[in-house]
């Protein structure tokens, strides 16, 4: 099968090399905003609005004499900038398409203007990128170094790459496009998986995994970093500097919770082990997280284990596994019944945490009691 995959690593730049990756991923922000001030005007005057093929065309008249700085950075950067544009007014349709229809209720996300002072951005590259053991290499960017050997795969057809900067730090991603032979369906036990709060996924087969609870535990040091940014003055470097610790701190704590639900998903779906030992079929319930958002208790708590993401890299994962995925309705009332009797209580709430059957006197905690009645719908 053709597989794509994307893989992302940090760089060791040089101050020279961060310089121009900061000139490319300026030139993109401008094409960007360059294509949405010329659409709109477009449209104001009741013309036809122009493409990124049109408005590159319009960039490159430019460049003799308006900006001349466009000539330091490689073509990439500002026709890929132009085609996220178009992509971007692609979706807003689609979605006014969708909220006429009343199948759609959320914003339809009109494109809006970027700005350096929310972040830096990145830059896309196509064509000539090659791929060393500690190094890749980019038009005009030439030879970067990697912080990490050997991750980057290599003698794959690379499709595109792009320099991101995020609290101080830059990575490269690429997607690369492979064939891979399709992996042999997985024989061993199915396995009901319950996600939760206070434990990140207990599992059908006994098995629980600990949630890091990375913004609670750093909770209080973040609003003492936020408080720290707002009392700097507008403009100067202690501000600066306050808004770099805050980045990093975000970033901390998004990075803690990414790891932990990357170790769980793989420890689930076990794709290094033989077929027989990996689950023929996963069943997770399919949450309304959305809905979930709205309760104003439990909101920061939900948010903090990152559930959706949860269910994507058990998707992508299972289907490199050969390992069937089942989504159960968030309705299926799996913490309410016994799954030896089948009796269900009604009145259970998120208080109670140990199951306790009424018919046939079973006794045990409620996550694992769901976990089970979630194996037997696979």
């Amino acid at each position: 099968m053709l597989l794509t995959r994307g893989y992302r690593v940090e760089l060791d730049l040089s101050d020279a090399h961060i310089t121009a990756c900061r000139k490319h991923t300026g030139a993109a922000r401008w094409a960007y905003n360059y294509g949405l001030r010329r659409k709109q005007e477009a449209y104001r005057a009741g013309e036809k609005t122009p493409t990124a093929i049109d408005l590159h065309r319009e960039i490159n008249a430019l460049k003799k004499n308006e900006i001349p700085w466009a000539y330091d950075v490689s073509k990439c950067a500002m026709q890929e900038g132009l085609r996220d544009l178009d992509n971007a007014f692609k979706h807003f349709f689609r979605k006014c398409r969708l909220k006429k229809e009343g199948t759609w209720k959320g914003t339809c996300g009109y494109p809006r203007w970027k700005s350096k002072k929310k972040a830096i951005g990145g830059a896309r590259f196509t064509g000539a990128i090659r791929v060393y053991p500690d190094a890749v290499q980019l038009p005009r960017l030439g030879l970067l170094r990697l912080k990490e050997r050997d991750y980057l795969p290599m003698n794959v057809k690379i499709k595109s790459a792009t320099i991101s900067e995020k609290a101080g730090r830059w990575y490269v991603s690429i997607v690369v496009q492979s064939e891979q032979p399709e992996p042999p369906q997985a024989t061993g036990a199915s396995l009901g998986v319950d996600l939760g709060i206070k434990t990140l996924a207990v599992v059908s087969d006994g098995r629980a995994f600990e949630n890091p609870k990375a913004l609670r535990k750093k909770i209080n040091a973040l609003k003492r970093a936020s408080r720290r940014h707002g009392r700097k003055k507008k403009g100067s470097k202690n501000r600066d500097k306050a808004k770099q610790r805050l980045a990093r701190m975000h970033a901390r704590i998004a990075n803690v919770r990414k790891d932990a639900l990357h170790k769980v998903t793989s420890a689930l779906v076990a794709r290094t082990k033989p077929a027989s030992e990996r689950p023929a079929c996963i069943v997770l319930e399919d949450l309304n997280i959305s809905g979930m958002l709205k309760n104003r208790k439990l909101s920061r708590a939900i948010a903090d284990v990152g559930m959706y993401a949860f269910k994507q890299q058990v998707l992508y994962k299972a289907a490199l596994a050969g390992v069937q995925v089942k989504l159960a309705s968030h309705w299926e009332p799996s913490s309410k019944t016994c799954h030896l009797c089948g009796w269900v209580k009604e009145d259970l709430t998120l208080a109670i945490r140990m199951f306790v059957c009424e018919d046939c006197g079973l006794v045990m905690d409620r996550d694992l009691n769901a976990a089970y009645n979630l194996a037997v719908l696979a």
